[in-house]
């Protein structure tokens, strides 16, 4: 069994002029990823991996939500592919996660996340919105052999108003 869930970066801002990586939480964002990250507990697998785009606003998410988890935010694993709006390439970086891992956090950028969880889970989202929270479960033993799963459990920041 395979756990994988997927976290869009929370609201940022576009007020400053700053290339697209660079753009930071508005205080929107950082309020949801709170709300958020502080409701998820009981859905977490007991062991995982944090990995993250190492955009700022996926990574200022990130570490909002180790925090809130007490995961160690030094643990947290930036990669640079994970940069991406395209779910080829995101399927491409999460099939090639090492198989001793059962579970996996991802932090990362729309469409490509709206896109894999219709793809790989058995409900369909039609947007998963920033702060949003979809945890998948595979009957797979590895990564690169995953297909369609369960969406167990979907967090959005409206769920919790």
């Amino acid at each position: 069994m395979k756990n994988l869930i997927l976290i869009r970066h929370a609201k940022s801002s576009w007020e400053a002029p700053l290339k697209d990586f660079d753009r930071p939480l508005m205080k929107r964002g950082i309020l949801d990823a709170h709300d958020v990250s502080l409701n998820i507990s009981e859905y977490l697998p007991k062991t995982y991996i944090i990995w993250s785009s190492p955009a700022a606003r996926a990574t200022e998410t990130a570490l909002i939500f180790a925090q809130n988890i007490s995961y160690p935010l030094e643990s947290i694993i930036f990669k640079d592919d994970l940069y991406t709006f395209d779910e080829k390439q995101l399927e491409k970086v999460i099939k090639s996660c090492d198989n001793s891992f059962e579970s996996v956090i991802l932090f990362g950028h729309n469409e490509a996340i709206t896109n894999f969880v219709n793809k790989f889970g058995d409900v369909f989202i039609e947007n998963v919105p920033t702060s949003g929270f979809v945890s998948l479960q595979f009957d797979a033993e590895s990564w690169d052999t995953i297909h369609k799963g369960k969406t167990h459990k979907t967090i959005f920041p409206k769920d919790l108003k």
